[in-house]
């Protein structure tokens, strides 16, 4: 590990992240990770190409990555001077897979905020009147004062970071409960919607079965609902500023699980009870059409704010846990040591401003690619293979620390369920995950195009890093 240098013109900048996250913080934007524009917007397709199914699609998922999560959760806390994924891969698996596993996330984080780009030009489009749509050029100045605002937002303390998602995170939970509590009454009181359906849980399973899809649909519902638990490992980003983390951070890890079931499970059966399945449309939130399905308007332009907040808050995790990851990559000799300094509020302000350098690429898509479902699908499927290889490498990490740290897995008192034979399984889930990508054209689009990063990130670690890492080692010796 290299000490980052102080620049000189920020005497009074700290050195390092600062402990500045509480519990509170930490336990919603633990939430708030998993409840994602995927959900909200992502989860209209997948119903159309899944059904019902959705409800198994996500209960299995869920189950994943709550093990994934208690690996993580095992390996941070056993080595609190872990920062981030980057030094736990440089670590335990070597400096290439630091490498590769902090450019990618940083990458994946910047293609969430693409497609999140995609989705506030969806949901803004309600207000429009009918048959009335955004311009190319609209859509991309749209998109550019969202990443200024976002960009604004995290410039300031971390602490206000905390606050500012902390009720970005409380107003997505709320919305999810209102729903739910709605969606219920409409469903006890059979309530008939404007053109003719009624409210009933039967709806769930009365319109082909609940695999009306058969095998193919179900598989190619995993992808979007994939994208849908993009930030669920957020946690691992916020432990180095994060205060008591061996009391916080297994509290939010555990709570995963009723988090799934809440918010993705509940919320749907309400949602496909309410308005058959077969009648959401894939181009639109299921969450805004329930209620103008059941002709309630003021309902749903309330939640249609709701889940701009939620993309909002999509792209503000998005954007800081990316400066946080440049932030260890130069730490390690991996980035620009410009990349590492820190502002006097303890943010690193130049990760900051780079990473929203490369966001705005999501205006210029926006530009070139008008059709906003067209658009989030092409950036979330490619987000989703750079994912699925960065929680790989976590459990491989795992696997690793079992083998070389045997006697801190002994001590440890936030063991993960399963251990090294459930880490192999989650592996090969994700595996799967990555195979059926296949399935769909446009899904497929963007598994050709990854292997592209694997090219760039080869040959900037050989031509780059390398020489950089050898000559670091001729100094100290």
């Amino acid at each position: 590990m290299t000490v980052m240098q102080q620049h000189p013109n920020d005497q009074h900048a700290p050195n390092d992240l600062q402990r500045k996250l509480s519990n509170r913080h930490l336990q919603l934007i633990a939430i708030g990770g998993a409840i994602g524009t995927g959900l909200f917007m992502g989860s209209g397709k997948t119903i159309s190409l899944a059904g019902p199914s959705i409800l198994f699609i996500y209960m299995i998922i869920g189950t994943m990555f709550f093990f994934l999560m208690r690996a993580l959760g095992e390996l941070l806390l056993a080595n609190l001077q872990y920062k981030s994924f980057v030094d736990m891969a440089h670590d335990l698996i070597g400096p290439w897979a630091g490498y590769y596993i902090g450019w990618t996330y940083w990458l994946g984080w910047v293609l969430v905020g693409i497609a999140d780009l995609a989705a506030v030009i969806n949901y803004l489009g309600f207000w429009l009147p009918e048959g009335v749509s955004f311009t190319p050029m609209g859509q991309a100045l749209i998109s550019a004062g969202c990443v200024l605002f976002v960009l604004g937002l995290n410039l300031l303390t971390v602490r206000l970071f905390g606050e500012i998602e902390f009720w970005f995170a409380l107003i997505k939970i709320l919305a999810i409960i209102a729903l739910i509590g709605v969606g219920g009454y409409m469903i006890f009181s059979h309530f008939q919607a404007p053109e003719g359906a009624v409210a009933s849980l039967s709806n769930v399973w009365s319109h082909g079965g609940m695999f009306p899809k058969g095998l193919d649909g179900f598989l190619a519902g995993f992808q979007i609902a994939v994208f849908a638990f993009v930030g669920v490992e957020l946690v691992g980003t916020t432990a180095a500023e994060t205060k008591d983390p061996h009391k916080n951070l297994p509290k939010a890890i555990n709570a995963i699980p009723i988090r799934i079931i809440l918010f993705y499970v509940l919320a749907l059966l309400v949602v496909m009870a309410v308005t058959p399945w077969d009648s959401i449309r894939a181009d639109k939130s299921p969450f805004v059409e329930l209620f103008l399905n059941a002709g309630i308007v003021t309902s749903a332009i309330i939640m249609n704010l709701v889940v701009l907040s939620s993309v909002m808050s999509s792209m503000n995790s998005g954007v800081f846990s990316t400066s946080r990851m440049l932030f260890g990559l130069s730490k390690d000799g991996q980035a620009p040591a410009a990349l590492g300094r820190l502002s006097k509020k303890a943010v690193p302000a130049n990760g900051l401003f780079f990473s929203c350098v490369f966001i705005m690429g999501g205006a210029v898509l926006q530009y070139f690619v008008p059709n906003t479902l067209e658009a989030f699908t092409l950036a979330s499927a490619l987000c989703v293979i750079l994912f699925i290889s960065v929680w790989s490498l976590i459990m491989v990490c795992y696997i690793r620390y079992r083998k070389l740290r045997p006697e801190l897995h002994v001590q440890s008192n936030f063991k993960m369920p399963g251990g090294v034979w459930m880490s192999y399984l989650v592996i090969l889930f994700l595996l799967f995950a990555l195979v059926i990508l296949a399935l769909e054209p446009d899904t497929l689009k963007a598994l050709y195009v990854s292997p592209l990063w694997l090219l760039i990130l080869a040959a900037t670690y050989q031509l780059v890093y390398k020489p950089r890492l050898r000559k670091l080692q001729r100094e100290l010796v």
